[in-house]
C-alpha cells in the first residue's frame, strides 16, 4: 500500500464529467508508471482497493486502466491482474505518454532520441514542401514568422507562433504520416522551449533568423537548402536543451 499513499485522492465535484474523472485517473497513474513509482511486472492491487485508496468508482478506475492499457502501459489478464509493461511496449509517440514523460523530468537520453527523432522528420518535411508548398502554406509560415518576431522577451507569447510555423511545414509537405507525427513535435517543442525560458528569456530573437532562413529556402523551391537549414535548427535546439539541463543538474 506504499505505494499508493502518494497517488492525490481525486474528489470530482458532482460537475465533472466521467470521462474527465477517469482521465485524472489515468492521468495520476501514468505518471506514476513513467516515474518509476510503479515499475514493470509490478501487479496493481485489485479495483476494490485501488478504487478506495483513490476515492473514485470502480467504474471510473476500470475506465483508466483500459486507457493504460490502449497506451500499452498495462497489461490486463483474466485471473492475473493488471501488470505494468516494460518499456519497450510503451506507446512512446501518445501525446499523453510523451506529456507524463516530461512530468517527471524525462532522462537526457530520452530527449535526444525525440531531438533525434525530430532530425529525421524535420528536414525531410522541409524538403517535400520546398517541392510541393502553395502560396497558402507560405503565408501561414510567414504569419508565425511575423507573431516570433512580435514576442517579448521572457515571455511565453512566441510558442504558439513558432509551434505554427513548425506545423505549417509539415502541413505543406503534403504527407499525412509525416502530419501525424505533429504531436510528437509540437510535445518536444513546447516542453525545449518552457525549459530554455528559464535560462535565456531572448529564445524566440535568438532563433528568429533561422527560422526565417528554413522558410526562405522553402520559398525559394530549394528543397537541399531548406532540409540542411531545418537540421541545423533541431541540432542547435538541441544543443542548448541539453546545456540548461546541465546547468540544473549542477545546482
Amino acid at each position: 500500500m506504499e505505494k499508493w499513499s502518494v497517488i492525490e485522492r481525486v474528489n470530482a465535484p458532482s460537475t465533472i464529467s466521467r470521462r474527465r474523472l477517469h482521465g485524472s485517473v489515468a492521468h495520476q497513474l501514468g505518471v506514476m508508471i513513467i516515474g518509476g513509482k510503479l515499475a514493470p511486472g509490478d501487479v496493481l492491487p485489485n479495483e476494490d482497493v485501488v478504487s478506495a485508496n483513490l476515492s473514485v468508482s470502480r467504474t471510473a478506475y476500470r475506465e483508466a486502466v483500459r486507457i493504460l492499457a490502449a497506451k500499452g502501459l498495462v497489461d490486463t489478464r483474466p485471473k492475473a491482474g493488471t501488470r505494468i509493461t516494460a518499456r519497450e511496449r510503451w506507446n512512446l509517440l501518445d501525446p499523453d505518454v510523451l506529456s507524463w514523460h516530461f512530468e517527471v523530468e524525462p532522462s537526457p537520453t530520452f530527449i535526444v532520441s525525440l531531438f533525434e527523432l525530430r532530425k529525421i522528420v524535420e528536414p525531410a518535411a522541409c524538403a517535400l514542401a520546398a517541392q510541393r508548398c502553395d502560396r497558402n502554406d507560405l503565408d501561414a509560415m510567414r504569419r508565425a514568422i511575423d507573431k516570433l518576431r512580435e514576442s517579448q522577451p521572457g515571455s511565453l507569447d512566441g510558442l504558439d507562433a513558432d509551434l505554427d510555423f513548425h506545423k505549417a511545414i509539415l502541413v505543406a509537405a503534403r504527407n499525412e504520416p509525416l502530419l501525424a507525427l505533429s504531436s510528437v513535435i509540437g510535445s518536444t517543442l513546447r516542453w525545449s522551449v518552457r525549459l530554455k525560458l528559464t535560462a535565456e528569456p531572448r529564445v524566440f530573437e535568438n532563433t528568429l533568423g533561422d527560422h526565417i532562413g528554413v522558410m526562405e529556402s522553402i520559398a525559394a523551391r530549394d528543397a537541399a537548402e531548406a532540409s540542411a537549414r531545418m537540421t541545423d535548427l533541431v541540432t542547435k535546439a538541441l544543443a542548448e536543451t541539453l546545456e540548461v539541463l546541465s546547468a540544473q543538474a549542477k545546482r
